[in-house]
Formats: C-alpha cells, structure tokens, sequence
C-alpha cells in the first residue's frame, strides 16, 4: 500500500479554506484508492468526534506558533520533520511556505507534489517580511520540488516567467446542489451575498461600502471573518448594526447553511483579485449562483466568456448587484453559466483523479 503524507493545511478535517475543503475531499477518496493517508494537523484545529472524519485517514498533531505570518512556516516545519523521519512514499505540501522544508524532504528522498496556492506575495495584506518569506520559499519550491500543482493556467504562466517551472494543472472542485431550502428567511434570488476571508485583496472594503447602498433595496448577507480580529471584522459588525437588512454571520462552518445561501442568492459578489481558481468561486458555481465577479483573469479563466465582471469600486459593484437582483432573466442565464462550467470543468472527482494519477507516477519514480 504507497503511502502519502500530507502537509501545509489547518488539518483533518477542517473547515477553515480552500486547502482544507480540497483535503477533506481528497484524503478519503486516495484511501479509496489504496492509500495509507496522513494528514498533519493542528492542535484544535479539527474535533475528533467530527461526522464527516473518515476513520482510515491517519491523522497527526504539531505544533506551531498561531500567529498570521508565521503559522504555516512553523507547523510546516514541525510536519516535515516528523514526515522525514516516517519517510512515506510522497509528500503533498500546501503552500510554496513550505518551500523552505522541500530539501529536508528530498534528502529523506521523499518525491514531493507542491500545491503551490496563488502569488502570496502580491497580496495586500502581507508585510514585507512575510511578502520576502513567501518569494523565498517560491524559489525554494522551483528548485527542490519534484512536481508542482498549479489551480490555474494563469498561475502556471506566472511560474514559467518567474522561476522557469511550470505544473500539472488541478483545479478545486465545488459539491453540486441543485435545490435547497431558502435560508434565515429571505427570499430565493432576493438578497446579495458575499463570501470570502477579510482580506483587501478580496474586494471587501469596497463591497463593505457597496453593501450599505445595496441594503437600501436588497438584504444583504455576509459571511467571512480575518480569522484574528481588526478592521474589517469591525467594519462588518458596525454595518449590520447600522443597517437592518444586512447580516454578518462571520465565519460559517456550515456547509449545509452555506450552500443554501449560494443556491438561494439573488446575486453572488466575487471579489479574491490574487490567486488563481478560488475555491469559494467553484462553489459558488457548483450551487448555481448568479456570480458578479471582480474583473480578473482568474475569474475570467473560470466563469469564462459569459461570466458578469465588474470593477472594484462600490459604485460598479452597487450596480451591478443591484441589476443582478433585479433581473430574473440575468439571474436565469448566469445560474445556467456557473452550473454548465462547474459540471464541465471543476468537479471534485475530477481533481481528486488528477491528484491520485501524479502521486502515484511520483511514488513509483521515487528514489531507491
């Protein structure tokens, strides 16, 4: 039985990001496949009595510092320590911070497969010092990775013209809903939603300035947190109290009350500007939501030709929301262009077949 250990997430199974969906997905269907699957977690970060944790997936507790710029580093450390002395037969890692473990990882000739996430340090909400970490352990990955994941071929040219690699091409996957009870009490295709960790990059100052004006006309529903506090946890808390038809709900772990909330949307606002296929989008699709996105490539790599993109300032978004909402037809075309895309490209089975092929050819090629 090859064995594959897996570093770079929050654990198994965790409810946190796009990392962590795409584990709890894949690390039961590789079992199936004839793996012995381990998952390195951390502490709290998953329950034990959780309903959706397969039993067969082997999971292992490290530590780390929980602080925002330092916590993938150091719990990947941990993890690619203990994993090198395991010595299983490949390595999926999460995140090109993990690059900096890489070459503990191949002197312990463990082949690795690197998700390598979006361009980290583009993103706004890094300092410099964590903007430097992440570019280094991007050269870290280019050099000492046996393979790389890339979720977007925009992320895969990005690759080629910085660090001369590129990668095999899995995207995320969504979990198909068709119908689902209309959720708090609203009405179906009546409120606008947003879902996305509070992040500037993610669009949501300007959405937070949009949404005061779309309230005039529309619910609006929020879910997304920082995950530590501050500004934009505080922004959103103010609004809702300040306006009657918005509602923060935070972050939902939920994935029931989530979906309903896409499937039951008048209008999903997309706004993650760095990244590549973001995993919140292909949900969003898979459960036909009417999707405004912001105008990037990423977005028009996924949504394609027929997708509705905006600019990302809150009088466009207010707009264009608003037209959503207000248009069954527009509603009706857009639900049609997520789902048709969604059950073409961006299945779960689909990338979790792409995984278990390129582990498999890297354990089969490992070193001796």
């Amino acid at each position: 039985m090859p064995s594959v250990a897996i570093i770079g997430t929050r654990g198994y199974p965790s409810y946190y990001g796009g990392f962590e969906t795409a584990i709890r997905k894949l690390a039961p269907y590789l079992v199936d496949q004839g793996w012995d699957v381990t998952v390195y977690s951390r502490p709290g970060a998953t329950r034990p009595d959780d309903p959706e944790r397969d039993p067969r997936v082997r999971v292992i507790q490290t530590w780390g510092l929980e602080k925002e710029s330092l916590s993938t580093l150091t719990y990947g450390f941990t993890a690619a320590r203990h994993a090198a002395k395991e010595k299983p037969d490949v390595a999926l890692v999460m995140n090109v911070a993990n690059g900096f473990w890489l070459p503990a990882l191949k002197r312990a000739r463990i082949p690795t497969l690197v998700n390598v996430d979006g361009i980290e340090w583009d993103r706004a909400k890094w300092g410099r010092v964590a903007k430097w970490l992440f570019r280094t352990g991007a050269k870290l990955t280019a050099k000492y990775a046996s393979e790389l994941v890339v979720d977007a071929v925009a992320i895969g040219d990005r690759w080629e013209t910085d660090f001369g690699r590129r990668g095999v091409f899995i995207p995320y996957g969504g979990t198909a809903i068709d119908t689902a009870p209309v959720p708090l009490g609203y009405e179906p295709g009546g409120y606008a939603l947003v879902v996305a960790r509070f992040v500037p990059e993610n669009t949501i100052p300007e959405f937070l300035s949009a949404a005061a004006q779309i309230s005039r006309e529309y619910p609006v529903v929020i879910v997304g947190s920082t995950g530590y506090g501050g500004e934009l946890d505080e922004s959103a808390r103010r609004l809702a109290e300040q306006h009657a038809n918005v509602r923060w709900l935070g972050h939902v772990n939920d994935d029931g009350l989530l979906f309903a909330l896409l499937n039951n949307a008048g209008a999903y606002f997309h706004g993650h500007s760095v990244g590549g296929t973001n995993p919140a989008l292909v949900q969003a699709m898979a459960c036909g939501a009417p999707i405004v996105a912001r105008d990037t490539i990423y977005n028009r790599e996924v949504l394609g030709e027929q997708g509705t993109y905006v600019s990302p300032v809150p009088e466009a978004i207010t707009r264009s929301v608003q037209a959503m909402i207000s248009s069954p037809y527009e509603q009706e075309r857009a639900r049609h262009n997520a789902r048709e895309r969604s059950e073409r490209l961006y299945t779960w089975d689909l990338v979790c077949s792409r995984y278990d092929q390129t582990l498999k050819e890297l354990a089969n090629a490992r070193p001796l």
